[in-house]
């Protein structure tokens, strides 16, 4: 069996993703790792380049800035790096520019594609997630954040990258999946309120026009991460490969898990979800085969 990571990005270091760390989390599974490096206003490139590894493959790309409507163009970079892997891997490990993978759950998830190797009804494995907000102390647990997402696929160039580059589907259809004891841990909301506000403003470039974006966020210099409706506090570790960013934090947050701003319908349906599993209206960007 042969696995390749792939991704995308561009300004990493401009809006302080954590790409080096989601590279190398799932490197020692790798047989290669292939990265969409966008033409960049940074040193996003030679940050890529300098990974001590010989399983990085680089492949610079310019973003088509017409492709921005939909988030459209987050998919087009995504298929970019997976097309760019060779016929000789079996399965395609997807990781997003800022989620990692803790090491405990390595010899999972490998168990589990060596598990489906030979099932070819198995098009891709469902990863949980835990979506970190605000600081590495706490993540979110309402409806509004996804449970679980394809992070791993078959090496099928017929599965394409959907909408924003969220997930997949083969021949516009949802692709069928095995669900595995594994989690992606998300840090697409935990920077420094200022880094974090300049990303935001920037990512809504690919779904809105200057003028909308203005309307949003006017000239606010921070986000507001007091802003939430639920957090939980997180009690377990965090990936090894964190550790450094963890520890040079330059901002605090603080908030009250018992704190819920939900209205009553959100709050009953949360409070079903807390204490039986199901989220029901859940939507589903895949087939649990």
């Amino acid at each position: 069996m042969k696995v390749a990571g792939f991704s995308f990005i561009k300004n990493a270091v401009l809006f302080d993703y954590p790409i080096v760390e989601a590279i190398t989390s799932i490197l020692p599974i790798c047989d290669a790792f292939y990265i969409a490096v966008g033409k960049s206003e940074d040193g996003t490139l030679e940050l890529i380049k300098n990974i001590s590894s010989e399983k990085i493959r680089i492949i610079e790309t310019v973003w088509d800035e017409s492709k921005r409507e939909g988030g459209k163009i987050l998919a087009d970079e995504t298929n970019k790096a997976f097309d760019a892997i060779s016929d000789e891997f079996d399965w395609c490990f997807y990781v997003q520019g800022d989620e990692v993978i803790h090491e405990k759950y390595l010899p999972i998830i490998k168990s589990g594609m060596e598990k489906h190797l030979e099932d070819k009804r198995v098009e891709g494995l469902l990863f949980h997630y835990l979506h970190f907000f605000g600081s590495y102390d706490f993540y979110g647990d309402a409806r509004k954040w996804y449970r679980y997402e394809i992070r791993i696929i078959r090496n099928d160039k017929s599965i394409r990258s959907y909408k924003d580059a969220q997930g997949f589907r083969k021949n516009r259809e949802k692709l069928k999946v095995k669900l595995i004891e594994a989690w992606v841990y998300h840090y697409g909301w935990v920077k420094h309120p200022g880094d974090q506000q300049k990303k935001v403003r920037n990512f809504r470039k690919f779904w809105h026009s200057e003028e909308k974006i203005e309307l949003l966020e006017g000239n606010k210099l921070e986000f507001d991460y007091t802003d939430i409706d639920s957090l939980e506090k997180f009690e377990g570790t965090h990936p090894q490969v964190m550790m450094d960013r963890i520890k040079s934090i330059n901002w605090k947050f603080d908030f009250d898990p018992s704190y819920k701003n939900l209205n009553l319908k959100t709050r009953f349906l949360h409070f079903i979800e807390k204490y039986t599993g199901w989220r029901p209206g859940e939507y589903k960007n895949y087939r649990k085969s």
